[in-house]
């Protein structure tokens, strides 16, 4: 950069100002302003967790102290003595740290951080220390301090904070080329974390957020840069139509909640009738679905298209030394307890001093009038001499003492006054310096076993401030949501078979199905090209359309059933195919590739299903049967890359769908994974049992309530409520324990299902609000075990269920358990079961996804159930077997 000057026009003087070069000022302006904002305004210092702001606060509201509120606007002006800066950024700190109810007792409306409401004037909210603040924050001995922006007062550098404060409360800020964002963590889980640190034990905390909800911390990363925590907002299904949404994701507001919401409607992802907020004391938002919307699916679709879950970005960044470092939130809470650690050993130092003052001068005074010393004194005539006389006298008992005897410490004594020389009390002064030995005694005991002195005074915190401050947010395990699978249908999928056109735009063409503008479409052409595409207002994916539909990556259960002509031998060639895994926008030949090949017969099955057909052949061709029938059953399913079987090879004229075929894939294996409450096929989880299409699950909750439900993989449950989740059999007889809120007593019941409604809940035990569900069995000789008060011995009996009470309705109320209080009840059996699993499914062969023999055995046409070999094909490259995504 050269040298820029700054010329101005010709001066009164008829000269020029003076040219002054300005190179490199600005590298220097920028390093101050950036150091200024780091370290002054936007970075807590590691010491204390606060910002300078906030220090200069706290400070200022312990000057005002008196035990009494002040208004808000004089905390600000009081603040304003220290903090250079004017009176709004001044407030809107006391609001910040007044909403997170720690520091600050508030009185008045302070506004809501679940709503987003602000608080009302600062001439009108009141403000005091809170007793935590009042003891952990402050010691005016063990401060450092420094001179105030303009050197009339003392200000602390940092406060004595014998508390991990900036994990506590959470901070954020943005500097000059860095921000810091360290999320809150539970007031108890610190005070247990620092307690495991002191017996020098690993930690491992993690964020608690105000607002509740749920949170997956499985990328947390200790709240380090790179890491990620996302939070959920916790929704409750009413009823089929409603949906509740108890807490919000932190960093939200029930606002910014329902727009989002209303947004994700607009824009067709959900389809939603109406929102209503109903939050008053609690969060309740009301989402009341549209006609034929499914709760689950819906759920689903809140998380993945609005605020209903959020992602936080951790990165904690705090001042040390006067430099701001990147720390995990364990290094910060370690650092932390040491420093309290060390807070604690300076206050006891402090202490033992100051006692070890008052025993020696206790010594002197007693000294002093016991030996009659002052006496001595009377007839002294300067004070020199009376400093000297009284030095004299105290001369034998010097070696007594655990320092000299100072000039100053024989003033003291010259101060006291008459009336207490003549109504000393020898007695109460030994008892005084007794307790003041025994106070000196277990001063040096806590700093011998300053470990145990520190895990007590954390406990100490803990015993009388932790109730009420127990986690408010619940820590789970996320499933990955698919936006394509949980988005709402907003768009129609038309096609254009003979231009070879496909999307939503195209109106005035054939109607396909209802779909979502995140969908992809999957085409075949009648010469036997697939491609994979993007639905889009109108797109050209080649002439001659045979099937369009809507694609859904990985799906194992699609089977495509196909029966093409080899344009090179005039063979008519058959096969059953997957397209799990493509390329978007790159075409797939289905058939051997060979010029004028073409499909003659495709069809879709959604689960595996093998149809029979008619094949009718041409009048001149040779063979003897020229009308014949295939089952698709008969040939195993290979991969997209698969030539085929030989169906005949003479001319066909054309070919009939017969009949319907079943699924040749079997059942589905359906797991339940309890750790976030969904069905899946990966075997995550407890198998409840092989599945085909009518089949269904049945589900119990605590509360009493049981479901039957579909085992459709986007079924949600809240896993910490099921009590039971297994295959639905008609026939097995349902055991339950359950406790009666009514009567305080254990009741049992069994009885069959006789309700059939899907994703309907039935209760079977009392509508007490203290009743619930404690066991639920499906064996046929059900045993539990109970623990038994018999006056004031306890007992532990078994009973057998089956034997116990006879079937009757699911309505009917039961029997009790025992005429005996009872304690607790388990059921016996070797693992407690939240599923059971059934029938294990055949295990399909796996298949080799290289194209079969054309080879025909029998008569000339392949007949049901002939033989089939094989003829090897190398694979299609590599790239072919590409993610779509």
């Amino acid at each position: 950069m050269s040298d820029i000057t700054n010329e101005t026009p010709e001066g009164k003087d008829g000269g020029l100002h003076e040219s002054i070069p300005v190179t490199g000022m600005y590298k220097d302006w920028f390093l101050d302003y950036a150091s200024y904002v780091i370290l002054e305004r936007a970075v807590p210092a590691i010491e204390d967790g606060l910002k300078p702001v906030q220090r200069r606060i706290l400070h200022a509201m312990k000057e005002m102290d008196d035990g009494r509120f002040n208004k808000v606007a004089n905390i600000i002006g009081q603040s304003m003595q220290y903090h250079p800066h004017g009176d709004a950024s001044i407030g809107d700190a006391i609001v910040n740290m007044g909403q997170k109810d720690l520091l600050i007792e508030t009185q008045g409306n302070w506004g809501d951080i679940r709503t987003g409401d602000g608080a009302a004037a600062a001439r009108y909210i009141e403000a005091r220390l809170s007793k935590f603040a009042l003891e952990v924050v402050f010691n005016p001995q063990t401060t450092e301090w420094q001179l105030s922006y303009d050197g009339r007062k003392r200000e602390p550098v940092t406060l004595p904070v014998k508390f991990p404060l900036v994990l506590a409360q959470g901070v954020e800020g943005i500097a000059v080329g860095l921000s810091t964002k360290i999320l809150p963590h539970n007031f108890c889980e610190l005070i247990l974390g620092s307690i495991q640190i002191l017996k020098g034990e690993r930690t491992h905390i993690l964020p608690d957020f105000p607002t509740g909800g749920m949170a997956d911390f499985s990328e947390y990363n200790e709240g380090v840069r790179g890491g990620r925590v996302k939070v959920r907002a916790r929704i409750e299904e009413e009823d089929n139509k409603t949906l509740l949404i108890k807490d919000i994701p932190f960093g939200t507001t029930t606002n910014s909640l329902i727009e989002s919401i209303i947004k994700a409607n607009d824009k067709g992802k959900i389809k939603i009738k109406k929102v209503v907020d109903n939050t008053a004391k609690d969060v309740e938002i009301q989402i009341q679905l549209a006609p034929g919307q499914s709760p689950d699916m819906t759920i689903d679709a809140l998380y993945a298209f609005t605020d209903c879950e959020v992602s936080i970005s951790p990165n904690a960044c705090v001042i040390n030394s006067d430099k701001p470092v990147f720390l995990s939130v364990n290094t910060i809470l370690e650092y932390n307890t040491k420093q309290t650690k060390a807070l604690l050993k300076r206050e006891l130092e402090i202490r033992k001093a100051e006692l070890m003052e008052k025993l020696l001068f206790s010594s002197l005074e007693k000294i002093f009038i016991e030996n009659r010393i002052y006496r001595d004194i009377e007839e002294c005539e300067t004070w020199d001499a009376v400093i000297q006389t009284i030095d004299k006298g105290l001369e034998p008992f010097k070696p007594d003492f655990y320092r000299e005897i100072t000039t100053e410490d024989i003033v003291r004594l010259t101060e006291i006054k008459i009336k207490r020389i003549s109504k000393f009390d020898a007695f109460k002064a030994d008892e005084l310096m007794r307790r003041l030995q025994e106070e000196l005694k277990e001063v040096n005991h806590h700093l011998k076993h300053l470990t145990d002195y520190a895990i007590q005074y954390y406990q100490n915190l803990l015993d009388k401030y932790g109730k009420g401050r127990e986690r408010k947010t619940e820590i789970r395990a996320f499933d990955t949501i698919e936006a394509t699978v949980v988005a709402a249908n907003n768009a129609k999928l038309y096609v254009n078979r003979a231009d070879g056109f496909v999307g939503y735009g195209l109106k005035k063409d054939e109607f396909i199905c209802d779909c979502s503008d995140l969908d992809d479409v999957i085409v075949f052409r009648r010469d036997g090209n697939c491609v994979v595409t993007k639905i889009q207002e109108k797109g050209f994916v080649g002439k001659d359309i045979l099937h369009v539909a809507i694609f859904r990556k990985g799906d194992e259960r699609m089977v495509y059933n196909m029966v093409y002509l080899d344009g090179e031998s005039g063979k008519a060639m058959v096969k059953r195919f997957q397209v799990i895994g493509v390329t978007r926008d790159r075409e797939y030949d289905m058939t051997k590739g060979s010029k004028g090949s073409k499909v003659m017969y495709l069809t879709a099955n959604p689960n595996g299903e093998a149809e029979i057909i008619t094949i009718f052949l041409t009048q001149g061709a040779k063979a003897k049967i020229k009308v014949f029938d295939f089952d698709f059953s008969t040939i195993e399913i290979k991969g997209r890359a698969a030539g085929g079987n030989i169906l005949t090879k003479y001319p066909v004229r054309k070919i009939q769908w017969k009949m319907a075929g079943t699924s040749t894939l079997g059942g589905l294996d359906i797991y339940f994974d309890a750790s976030i409450g969904r069905l899946n096929t990966d075997q995550r989880g407890r198998k409840i049992g092989n599945f085909l299409g009518e089949d269904r699950i049945i589900v119990f909750y605590k509360n009493g309530d049981y479901e039957l439900t579909t085992f459709e993989l986007t079924n949600r449950y809240e896993a910490n409520e099921v009590v039971l989740i297994q295959k639905f059999d008609p026939e097995k007889v349902i055991s339950a324990v359950y406790f009666d809120g009514v009567s305080k007593s254990f009741f049992v019941k069994r009885f069959l299902i006789e309700t059939t409604t899907v994703n309907k809940k039935f209760n079977i035990i009392s509508d007490h609000k203290q009743s619930f569900l404690k066991i639920v069995s499906t064996d046929k000789q059900p045993q539990v075990k109970a623990v038994l008060q018999k006056g004031k011995e306890k007992e532990e009996q078994e009973f057998d269920l089956d034997i116990l009470i006879d079937v009757k309705g699911w309505k009917a109320i039961g029997n009790k358990l025992s005429s005996y209080q009872v304690l607790e009840v388990t059921l016996i059996e070797s693992v407690a079961k939240i599923s059971e699993p059934e029938e294990e499914s055949e295990t399909k062969e796996e298949t080799d996804p290289k194209e079969e023999t054309d080879t025909a055995a029998g008569d000339d046409n392949l007949e049901i159930g002939s033989t089939i070999e094989f003829k090897i094909k190398k694979e299609e490259d590599d790239k072919d077997q590409l993610d779509l995504f």
